[in-house]
């Protein structure tokens, strides 16, 4: 406890009593009497060899139930096992290469280092470290090439992540790195520890090929990533048509069965192969295990097809639709709950294109806006 705050009265004896009282604030004072702390108590690495001198091999963690002014900053020192000066460890407890190791030279080093703290008189601790000195990296990685469809209203992409890289290396002790081209840096970023695609706003509709690699820090590999951005038009939220899947997470949808409904379902609506189909948006139906996929129909000479023809399509090929994947329910208006027959029922559908939704796989990601139905009666 760093203080305590007294209120003391004071009553004379006289009649009637009189008192007044005064605030005492006492202030407990540190005293340097706990030693730093190393978490956890020793420490274990690993570094490769032919690794460039300066490379970080270890943070230390260290802390002290003290005061401020009795803790940090710490004095790092080595003690013994750097007798040929193969380390070095920074005043923020960084330890580094001094030398370029080799695996045939030695396989493993320990080191006895001593954490001293500010306070007077200065209290110290120890911990022994093991850096473990493994060959250099012999394979290469692996990285699965990515497809990234993105859905978005005209001219208004807020931006964000939309998709992960996935990478392995069968090196246990490799560290990927993943790098993007400079010239794609002002409409694309790469987080480079884990992968993430990062899309900056206000993309145009169109194909990107992104110049992504991976290294384990000897071998580099490139990547195939490609981006489709396509731009919704308002005509098509008024010619749309909801097939509601059963038993299917989004992730699901979109790395197993898209590339796959989407060719059965051309096939089953498409009245000429110059006709575009174009899948809208998926989301999840609250408080289901059902996914919603909104798409509409362009022709080939402009217009969409209204949607009491695609529906006609869709029930006659609807078994075929199923040999994909379940379908619940081919919806064009959604008024379940409603007292009004479906004849008297008007359906809007809006878009908000703020907030997208990414659905990512490792071989597929889609992203699209979220959609909301409002339904009411005309009667």
């Amino acid at each position: 406890i760093s203080g305590y705050s007294l209120v003391v009265q004071a009553r004379d004896s006289g009649t009637p009593p009189l008192s007044s009282s005064v605030t005492v604030n006492v202030d407990i004072s540190d005293v340097n009497d706990n030693s730093p702390v190393f978490t956890p108590a020793n420490y274990t690495a690993v570094i490769q060899e032919n690794k460039p001198v300066g490379t970080s091999i270890l943070q230390l963690v260290v802390t002290d139930k003290d005061s401020f002014h009795n803790g940090p900053p710490f004095t790092f020192t080595i003690l013994t096992g750097n007798e040929e000066e193969e380390f070095t460890l920074d005043p923020h407890g960084v330890l580094r290469s001094a030398v370029i190791f080799k695996h045939m030279v030695s396989t493993e080093y320990v080191l006895c280092v001593q954490a001293k703290d500010s306070g007077k008189p200065q209290q110290v601790s120890h911990t022994y470290v093991q850096v473990r000195v493994i060959e250099e990296s012999i394979h290469k990685p692996t990285a699965i090439p990515l497809e990234i469809f993105i859905v978005t209203m005209e001219d208004d992409f807020p931006g964000g992540v939309i998709g992960k890289i996935h990478a392995t290396d069968q090196d246990v002790y490799d560290v990927l790195t993943y790098t993007l081209k400079s010239e794609q840096k002002s409409l694309f970023k790469v987080n480079s520890h884990d992968g993430k695609i990062i899309a900056l706003g206000g993309l145009d509709s169109g194909k990107y090929v992104l110049n992504v690699s991976v290294s384990d820090g000897r071998f580099q590999v490139p990547i195939d990533v490609v981006v489709h951005v396509e731009q919704l038009l308002q005509e098509m939220l008024q010619n749309t048509v909801t097939i509601r899947f059963e038993n299917v997470s989004p992730e699901d949808f979109v790395g197993l069965h898209m590339h796959g409904f989407r060719r059965t379902l051309r096939n089953a609506v498409l009245s000429q192969k110059q006709d575009s189909l174009h899948i809208i948006s998926i989301q999840p139906v609250a408080g289901s295990s059902q996914l919603d996929m909104l798409f509409a129909v362009q022709m080939h000479g402009g217009g969409f097809y209204k949607p009491a023809y695609l529906i006609q399509k869709l029930t006659n090929a609807r078994r075929h639709l199923e040999n994909v994947i379940r379908i619940s329910a081919i919806l064009e208006k959604n008024c379940s709950g409603l007292d009004c027959q479906e004849q008297h029922c008007e359906q809007s559908l809006s878009i908000d294109s703020h907030s997208l939704m990414t659905y990512s796989t490792a071989r597929i990601s889609f992203v699209c806006p979220r959609f909301y139905r409002n339904v009411r009666c005309m009667c």
